[in-house]
């Protein structure tokens, strides 16, 4: 199967409003206090990374423009496979070690903290990425999407970037990192659907 340019970004963009949608529902099972199938969420999302790897970083070597906003794009990608596997595979193992020795307790924490620094630095690219692209659709003329994704793009890069700098402790309270990026995540969605939608409108019109 071929994959154009126009085909890759568009897989690209559904495959980020999936991700953005998974992370929303797993957010409202929490703030619920519902109980929350991590494997199933956390296994969807890794899936859905692991594709956005590919097309991604397809579209980055093809794109004539915004080869950084892909790379960003394709790399938070590669860290959030990191991070969701380190979930998936080390949190109940250490969890369970550190219940039964006290001494592990500390290892179990140093784990999580890593799983947090990845998460943060993913985010702080995804927010990279929508100030690009947000950036590239105020050029087009959308100035109110491009505009807005700017904005969020902007504070998920520096929420994310306080917590990488000073620690997940620190005074900005780590929902406001996530949430953030999460925004940024949805609206970078819309910006590249947005792109899609123009250019396959440009195509029909040169026929």
């Amino acid at each position: 199967m071929e994959f154009t340019n126009l085909r890759t970004v568009k897989i690209t963009s559904y495959l980020l409003l999936a991700l953005a949608v998974t992370q929303a529902f797993y957010t409202a099972l929490y703030i619920a206090e519902v109980n929350i199938p991590r494997q199933l969420l956390w296994g969807l999302e890794g899936f859905l990374f692991t594709i956005l790897i590919a097309f991604a970083g397809a579209a980055m070597v093809q794109a004539k423009n915004y080869q950084v906003g892909w790379s960003a794009i394709a790399f938070s990608a590669v860290l959030n496979v990191v991070q969701v596997s380190i979930g998936l595979t080390m949190f109940g193992p250490f969890r369970e070690a550190a219940s039964q020795l006290d001494a592990l307790g500390l290892v179990a924490g140093s784990v999580v903290a890593l799983s947090f620094m990845i998460y943060y630095a993913a985010k702080l690219l995804l927010g990279f990425a929508a100030l690009i692209f947000g950036i590239a659709k105020m050029t087009d003329g959308a100035k109110a999407l491009g505009g807005l994704t700017v904005l969020v793009g902007v504070v998920a890069m520096f929420a994310n970037a306080i917590l990488i700098v000073f620690g997940r402790d620190a005074f900005l309270p780590s929902a406001v990192a996530g949430g953030s990026g999460a925004f940024a995540t949805l609206l970078l969605a819309f910006c590249l659907t947005s792109v899609v939608r123009e250019d396959e409108e440009r195509l029909k019109k040169s026929l």
